[in-house]
């Protein structure tokens, strides 16, 4: 790493050692906020939505809220208990996706994977896009660039989950608290008012709805759908099961701490917010010209439930409602960081396993898998421009792949006890086999509802995209299990050539020319020559002239190119040597400039790539690159700069490796 400006060291900053591994895995203080913050920052959208489809069915049926609330209230309870128990029998990170395919088979493992991997991108995508909503509600005069924003948000929270976890991690804490500590004392105020007497009231409640007339099978379709719509506050709680190994050590009790944790605070904070929009008869509607009173329906937007609630507590334009309106907007931005160490984590287990490109198993820089969080960006910001960041759009998509893991996780988890019973009957218990059948019942008969209520609302995509990504995903365990089939060792193959050439491409006789012969003279092959592709007939006689005058004793073989092409005269030229002098071996020497700035990458080194990329489809030829390093007087290894927080642990500052340069041997 050279001290020139980096774009890639300022973003993200320097690279960081494997031994560092443990450094980065997480407390439990950190944790929750890491792993939480999509189910915590949840409860603000999933009474928003739950009260959006009950305000379908007018008053009446608004007044079933606090029913349809229990009964999200214990789901989340049972799938929380469910996955305390998955915790420790599988600590390794794979989650609902390791126990599906270890008791349930590999093609089943996969159907969750597939929905988790969809749920992931879906979590960013509808964090990020609820957030802005929010920031909206607060600053309406940024409604007409909702799009851009949510793109430069997942902009910025993907480069700060490539910086690492532990920075990312302790980023992001302080905003989930607040907002934590901000809905605390929001549910708090409103409940003692109510106490006292004066309940708050909000704005919407002087609004009258317009309801869709409903018949009683009608009303209980309403109510399902608004039960799955409210199941949304779910989402996330898979995280903590899919990422045991970021935690410090004891992982499996910090984990489970953690989850403990994260249950008793999102079923508080979800029933204080619904109660208080009963209390205060709130009313919210997917368009707000459904709300009829509501003046400039058609241009002014809706405000969030939360900030509805908070002006209502705390009164219009004091300084603890927007307190609580930029905590939530924030915190919503910031759920996406769930997303962002489950999808990645999730990646790499499926990439161990043969069904995901081996790049996702790959740690970058800062010890993080950044292909995964590259792709995840990627595919979140191509479904907000999509559809416009439009929460109400994302919201229908949302859910069903997180109840699929959900079943399939806990019916492997049945599985698995049962397993147990048979095989090491003084390690079961009973109480764990009834929670996963419990769980396992109660998420798949959530996931028929949630299918049927949302199919046609747009949830049919995710059927769509899901089978799809299976597909793909076993085609990918296919191609590696040919691909190591067919390079695998055996004793019929038989490596017989004979011989040994080399060639030295010459573009120019300038010193890495000069140094690739040199390199190729003390090699010793049995025969040498350099070959030059005739592109310009001025330069090559230029070149032989210099050849010449220089006295290089290597023969030098002048190759036309009537298409000006050098890959493939060059080739060409390897057949007809091969043709000639039978199977011999052929090494390409190719002279490579490196140390270059950051910049200097689109102005060198392109032709000899692509005749490199060419070369390497032809049978019997061996590249050797030789490089030639440009600026020997800019040191090279790690900025000697220590990380922030170095100091602060008593770790000393990195040593700087300096590299001396050395004139190339040139033989003539």
């Amino acid at each position: 790493m050279t001290e020139e400006f980096s774009p890639k060291r300022w973003l993200i900053g320097e690279p960081l050692e494997s031994g560092r591994l443990d450094e980065q895995l997480l407390p439990k203080r950190i944790a929750l906020p890491v792993f939480a913050s999509d189910a915590l920052s949840s409860v603000a959208y999933g009474p928003q939505e739950m009260f959006l489809v009950l305000t379908i069915g007018g008053l009446a049926v608004l007044a079933h809220a606090p029913w349809v609330a229990l009964g999200v209230i214990c789901l989340i309870a049972i799938v929380v208990a469910g996955s305390f128990q998955l915790v420790r029998a599988y600590p390794s990170g794979g989650g609902d996706y390791e126990v599906a395919h270890r008791n349930l088979g590999p093609r089943a493992g996969l159907v969750v994977g597939a929905a988790l991997l969809i749920d992931y991108v879906l979590t960013v995508a509808v964090s990020v896009a609820a957030g802005v909503d929010n920031v909206i509600s607060a600053l309406p005069a940024l409604a007409p660039w909702r799009v851009e924003l949510a793109v430069a948000l997942i902009a910025l929270l993907a480069i700060a989950n490539l910086r690492g976890v532990r920075e990312s991690g302790a980023a992001f804490a302080l905003p989930t608290y607040v907002f934590i500590a901000s809905v605390v004392l929001l549910v708090g105020t409103g409940l003692v008012r109510t106490a006292l007497g004066d309940p708050p009231v909000a704005a919407s409640s002087a609004y009258a709805v317009e309801a869709d007339p409903i018949t009683q099978a009608g009303l209980a379709l309403l109510l399902l759908r608004a039960f799955a719509s409210g199941c949304s506050a779910l989402t996330g709680i898979e995280a903590i099961s899919n990422g045991v190994p970021a935690f410090r050590r004891p992982k499996v009790r910090n984990a489970r701490i953690t989850l403990l944790l994260l249950g008793g605070v999102s079923i508080s904070l979800f029933a204080g917010i619904t109660a208080l929009g009963v209390i205060s008869r709130l009313h919210y509607a997917q368009d707000p010209c459904d709300l009829i009173g509501y003046a400039d329906c058609a241009t002014r937007p809706q405000p969030s439930v939360i900030a509805q609630l908070a002006t209502a507590v705390f009164g219009e334009g004091a300084p603890l409602v927007y307190l609580v309106t930029a905590s939530t907007a924030l915190v919503l931005l910031l759920a996406a960081n769930t997303a962002f160490n489950g999808f990645p984590l999730l990646g790499s287990v499926l990439a161990a396993n043969g069904f995901a490109p081996r790049s996702l198993a790959n740690r970058g820089d800062r010890l993080v898998h950044s292909n995964g969080v590259i792709l995840l960006a990627l595919a979140a910001a191509l479904l907000v421009l999509v559809l416009r960041a439009d929460v109400n759009a994302l919201i229908q998509l949302y859910v069903i792949g997180v109840f699929v893991s959900f079943s399939f996780g806990q019916i492997g988890m049945t599985v698995h006890w049962l397993r147990l019973r048979r095989t090491r009957r003084r390690e079961f218990r009973m109480l764990p086999l009834a929670i996963s059948v419990t769980s396992a019942l109660c998420t798949g008969a959530v996931l028929l509802i949630v299918t049927v209520t949302k199919f046609t609302h747009g949830a049919w995509a995710v059927f769509v995209l899901g089978p799809i990504l299976w597909w793909l995903m076993l085609g990918i365990h296919r191609y590696y299990a040919r691909v190591r089939a067919e390079i695998a060792a055996d004793r019929t193959t038989v490596f017989g050539a004979k011989g040994d050439h080399a060639i030295v491409l010459v573009e120019e006789l300038t010193k890495p020319t000069l140094k690739a012969l040199d390199y190729a003279i003390a090699a010793r092959h049995a025969t040498l020559e350099g070959v030059h592709a005739d592109v310009d007939p001025e330069a090559t006689m230029r070149l032989e002239r210099q050849w010449k005058a220089e006295g290089v004793r290597v023969p030098l073989r002048i190759v036309p190119s009537p298409y000006r092409d050098v890959a493939e005269p060059v080739v060409e030229h390897i057949r007809r040597h091969r043709a000639e002098h039978g199977p011999e071996v052929v090494t390409v020497y190719t002279p490579k400039l490196v140390g270059l700035r950051w910049w200097e990458h689109l102005l060198h080194n392109r032709r000899s790539t692509r005749i490199r990329q060419r070369l390497t489809l032809e049978h019997g030829v061996t590249l050797a690159l030789v490089p030639w390093r440009l600026h020997p007087d800019l040191p090279v290894g790690p900025d000697p700069r220590p990380l922030p927080g170095d100091a602060r642990r008593g770790q000393p500052a990195r040593p700087v490796v300096r590299q001396q340069h050395r004139p190339a041997r040139e033989r003539r």
